[in-house]
């Protein structure tokens, strides 16, 4: 099927978005060209590199954006909140902004889980975020090693949840699971 390569249609991203993970679903992630999706979202592949800088970023574009939002979420929080209470509110802007994006979030999670490569990667990601958190914490006088213990407690609270999220057989929203996660580490280091 030929596909009309119009000069501009809206929302390019999301297209390109959605076709990556149509075909990356149907025909696995090592299987899909960047020809093949930028063809399947009616584009140009020069239009798929104005946008990604390989196949991958289109599961990892919004990385940096997520860092952005914990970091300025710790900053923000009360000066007289905990170290974990500062990344807890980290955590439930995470949960708003990831709530709309449910269903891409679970079929990108199947995605990674299907290929060692995104697996790494997505790794990378966390172990970046925890990074990150840890120096917001460093700036609110949070000394190490609280610093880097606290901040990646919240990853693993926030990936234990985001993981328990898209599991199709859960409906529960994701902020809950994140408290629900967060409440289950204060007990066992309670006890």
């Amino acid at each position: 099927m030929l596909w009309r390569m119009a000069r501009w249609q809206p929302d390019a991203r999301g297209r390109l978005e959605q076709a990556a993970l149509t075909l990356y679903g149907d025909r696995g992630f090592d299987n899909t060209t960047v020809a093949e999706i930028a063809e399947r979202a009616g584009l140009t592949k020069r239009t798929f590199f104005r946008y990604f800088a390989d196949k991958r970023e289109v599961l990892f574009w919004g990385a940096q954006a997520l860092e952005e939002l914990f970091v300025t979420a710790v900053a923000a929080a009360p000066e007289s909140a905990a170290p974990l209470d500062a990344v807890a509110a980290a955590l439930d802007a995470a949960a708003t902004m990831f709530e709309e994006r449910r269903e891409f979030a679970a079929r990108r999670q199947q995605i990674i889980a299907a290929t060692p490569e995104l697996q790494e990667r997505e790794l990378i990601k966390l172990a970046s975020l925890a990074g990150a958190v840890a120096a917001a914490l460093r700036r609110r006088g949070v000394g190490d090693p609280a610093a880097i213990l606290t901040a990646e407690a919240g990853i693993t609270v926030f990936r234990v949840a985001f993981e328990r999220w898209v599991d199709r057989a859960n409906r529960q929203d994701l902020q809950p699971l994140i408290h629900e996660s967060l409440e289950e580490l204060r007990a066992v280091t309670a006890a």
